[in-house]
């Protein structure tokens, strides 16, 4: 039976630009592991969005002199264009803003009100007197109840990932201006987590899902409590009978997951079409985050997901990264210690920064993207293994085999090794791909490029080329075909281009644009990502096959430039 797989990234919040950090936690694994079971055969949705609704998003508007709608509007045309340039291929990317969505969530709060799971409560919240007004939890900083950390947001600690109430946090201040924030009464709906405790406790001990976030799930799920799914505020989602509130920003955002599903449904002409991904038993959910988002994902939208009639997918697989560092220390555009993307992609392809950001990935623990390691892995790994592999093999054939595939002769024991090599490390990159080891996936795509050098080096065609031109010259004509530098020769040249082959396959998911190009120099018209993992792999380069002239894949990158871009760190000419 072919399998069904629904995969999400998490929603990115349409109040500012993307970084390599956000591309690294949650949207490369995510397309990655899509394209790979796309090859595999897989019926795969990828779903995304902007998350656009919150007071956050209202404040930063007012900030800048817009709207909360031309906010919105403005990052998620900033960001879908970024998207587009990493290669990131969604097969819908939606926003939360979009009409279709306020009904379901409307829909959602409905069920889960039904079933006695929503409680009205009037607490205090947290008020500034100087700016007259409740504040969002992102607004508010203070001491985190946790672990101490004094620059805690209102929602979560940055430190210890810690989530809360922006109530709980000691010593509240505004972080728009400074001032100390006083409780307020307030009536807000509250979402009683806790008569979910059971349920999920139970659920989550069936998982085998990564120790980070395992073990996060199960810390929180013990000490589930109600929280408010409301806010005073007029930017957000309607909540009804309640003219004055709106859905707090956490509540509706992941349901985008459900109407971007039913958006993109809309889409295709079958309305219903969603439902083979939503509500199919069969289905796999997969969501890709960073371990910020961790409990959102393992339990409260799940549980919001068993409140509801409809029987809904519960997450399957939650692979949640651990943080991007650059440079050692935290994104900031405010620092201006950040890469500027647009400069980026002036000099610099996808595929460069997508391999980096995969070598790199923070999988089981904080991982760092600097500017001399991407200068070491583009120069050293993509151009000198990758690239260089490809285009010494393609140039060899060119001249020796009239750029066409030749017939491999009489197999030596170092072409056999050679062969079951490249398909074990095959097997090996596609469990990496499965088991959602990116980074695994690419040190073993560099270690079959480096194999194929390996092989070609020590079979030395170029020796066999030279004897059989000299002994030409002798002989005052051509050798046959059959002779034995010939067989020899065309033999290393056959099983480098099977080699090369496997590798536009393999590397695919991460070298899409290169993998693409690979696979035309091959002398195929289709496209690498259309294809089929094993059907790729169980069929032969045709002999005959004409071979397409050998370009460079990559360029060389001069350390000078780089260190150009090191020296605008933290600089306050940089743009903003």
């Amino acid at each position: 039976m072919r399998e069904t797989i629904l995969i999400t990234s998490a929603l990115p919040y349409a109040n500012g630009e993307l970084h390599f950090g956000h591309i690294a936690g949650a949207y490369l694994p995510a397309d990655c592991y899509a394209r790979y079971k796309r090859l595999m055969g897989a019926d795969v949705l990828y779903l995304c969005g902007s998350d656009e609704y919150g007071i956050a998003i209202a404040l930063s508007a007012e900030l800048a002199g817009r709207t909360p709608k031309q906010q919105v509007d403005l990052f998620h045309e900033i960001n879908q264009k970024l998207f587009a340039k990493f290669g990131i291929a969604f097969d819908h990317y939606s926003r939360t803003t979009w009409p279709g969505h306020i009904p379901i969530v409307q829909e959602f709060f409905r069920e889960l009100q039904t079933k006695g799971f929503i409680e009205e409560r009037t607490e205090p919240h947290l008020y500034s007197e100087q700016e007259k007004r409740f504040l969002a939890d992102r607004y508010c900083v203070g001491t985190c109840p946790k672990c101490g950390f004094t620059e805690a947001r209102g929602d979560e600690c940055p430190k210890c990932a810690a989530s809360f109430e922006a109530t709980d946090l000691k010593n509240p201040r505004s972080k728009m201006s400074g001032a100390p924030l006083t409780l307020r009464p307030s009536t807000h709906l509250y979402l009683r987590f806790d008569l979910f405790r059971e349920k999920l406790s139970e659920w989550l001990t069936k998982k085998n899902w990564k120790e980070n976030v395992l073990h996060l799930a199960m810390s929180y799920v013990q000490d589930l409590k109600a929280r408010a799914i409301t806010r005073d505020s007029e930017w957000g989602v309607p909540v009804p009978g309640m003219p004055d509130k709106v859905f707090y920003v956490w509540f509706d955002a992941p349901i985008g997951y459900v109407s971007a599903a039913q958006e993109w449904a809309e889409k295709t002409g079958d309305k219903e079409r969603w439902k083979h991904y939503w509500l199919n038993p069969d289905a796999k959910l997969i969501h890709f985050i960073g371990k910020d988002n961790i409990p959102f994902h393992t339990l409260f939208f799940p549980a919001m997901l068993m409140g509801q009639s409809e029987p809904y997918k519960l997450p399957d697989e939650v692979p949640a990264n651990e943080f991007l560092l650059f440079e050692g220390r935290k994104f900031s555009k405010s620092d201006h210690w950040t890469v500027d993307l647009e400069s980026f992609f002036a000099k610099y392809s996808a595929d460069q920064a997508r391999y980096v950001l995969a070598a790199n990935a923070p999988e089981t623990g904080d991982a760092d993207f600097g500017w001399r390691d991407f200068l070491l892995r583009c120069n050293g790994e993509l151009l000198g293994k990758l690239g260089n592999f490809v285009h010494r093999v393609l140039t060899f054939a060119k001249t020796h085999c009239a750029s066409r595939v030749p017939v491999q002769g009489v197999l030596e024991e170092k072409d056999r090794q050679f062969l079951q090599t490249i398909d074990t490390l095959t097997e090996a990159i596609s469990l990496a791909y499965s088991s959602f080891h990116l980074r695994r996936a690419a040190q073993l795509v560099m270690e079959m490029a480096q194999t194929g050098n390996v092989y070609f080096d020590e079979k030395k065609p170029w020796i066999a080329a030279k004897r059989m031109r000299m002994l030409a010259e002798t002989a005052g004509e051509a050798l046959t075909e059959e002779s034995v530098d010939a067989s020899s020769l065309k033999t290393t040249i056959a099983l480098s281009l099977f080699a090369i082959c496997r590798l536009s396959l393999v590397a695919s998911p991460i070298l899409p644009a290169s993998a693409q190009k690979i696979w035309e120099m091959l002398g195929f018209s289709t496209s690498i990502a259309q294809e089929n993992w094993l059907a790729v792999c169980q069929n032969s380069l045709p002999i005959g096959q004409v071979l397409l002239e050998p370009t460079p894949l990559f360029r060389k990158i001069e350390p000078e430039e780089i260190e150009e871009e090191v020296s605008k760190l933290g600089s306050e000419s940089r743009p903003t």
